[in-house]
C-alpha cells in the first residue's frame, strides 16, 4: 500500500481542513500525506517505549507526547512522530498547542508503508529541528533499532539488533533494554 499524497494546499488550510480529519496526514511543502494505520505490532512496540519512558523519566523534567500531537521542522513542514519527549516546557507554534517546536528526542516504529520515510526523508527533517537531540528508529518486523545523536562532530548513529542490547540515552539520563522494548513481539523464524 503505498501513501496517499494529495494536492498541494497551503498551511493554513491544512490546519483547517486536519482538524475535520479521522486519520492523521503531514504536511510537507504542500503536499499532504496521509498517515498509515498501524499494526499489532506497532502498537506493542510503541506501548512498550511509553511504559519504559514513564518509568525511566522524571516527570517533572520531561513531558512525553503521543502520536496525536504534530511536530513542526520549518514553517511548511510538519509531521506526527510516534513519540516526542521535551525537556521543560513544551513550546507550541500556535495558540492552539497542535504544533510541538521543542522536542529533543523523537521516536518512529516502521510500518511497511513509512519505513523508507523514517529512515532517510524524516531523518533528515528530524536534523534541522535545533532542539532534537536524538532520533531513535525501531523497526517492527526485526530486532532492530537505530539511534542518531547529534554531537558537537555532528550526528552519529548506532544499530542495535540482538534482544540484549541496551540503547543508552544520555540525553534522557536513561537506558532502553532492548528485549523491553519488543517485549511481547514475535517474529517469524523465516
Amino acid at each position: 500500500m503505498a501513501i496517499n499524497r494529495s494536492p498541494v494546499m497551503t498551511v493554513e488550510d491544512y490546519f483547517e481542513w486536519e482538524l475535520k480529519q479521522e486519520r492523521k496526514h503531514e504536511y510537507i511543502d504542500g503536499v499532504v500525506i496521509e498517515m498509515p494505520g498501524v499494526s499489532n505490532k506497532h502498537s506493542l512496540i510503541t506501548t512498550n517505549l511509553i511504559y519504559l519512558f514513564v518509568a525511566a523519566l522524571d516527570r517533572a523534567r520531561y513531558t512525553m507526547h503521543m502520536s496525536e500531537l504534530r511536530v513542526q521542522i520549518s514553517p511548511t513542514r510538519y509531521v506526527y512522530p510516534d513519540l516526542s519527549l521535551v525537556r521543560g516546557a513544551s513550546n507550541f507554534a500556535d495558540p492552539g498547542e497542535y504544533n510541538l517546536m521543542n522536542p529533543v528526542f523523537v521516536v518512529e516504529v516502521t510500518s511497511p508503508t513509512s519505513e523508507d520515510r523514517d529512515r532517510l526523508e524524516k531523518l533528515e527533517y528530524y536534523y534541522e529541528v535545533p532542539s532534537i537531540e536524538a532520533y531513535l528508529v525501531v523497526d517492527q518486523h526485526r530486532v532492530y533499532a537505530e539511534l542518531y545523536t547529534r554531537g558537537q562532530a555532528g550526528w552519529q548513529r548506532q544499530a542495535f539488533t540482538e534482544l540484549d542490547d541496551v540503547i543508552s540515552l544520555a540525553m534522557l539520563d536513561c537506558e532502553l533494554e532492548l528485549d523491553q522494548v519488543y517485549l511481547g513481539i514475535a517474529f517469524d523464524e523465516t
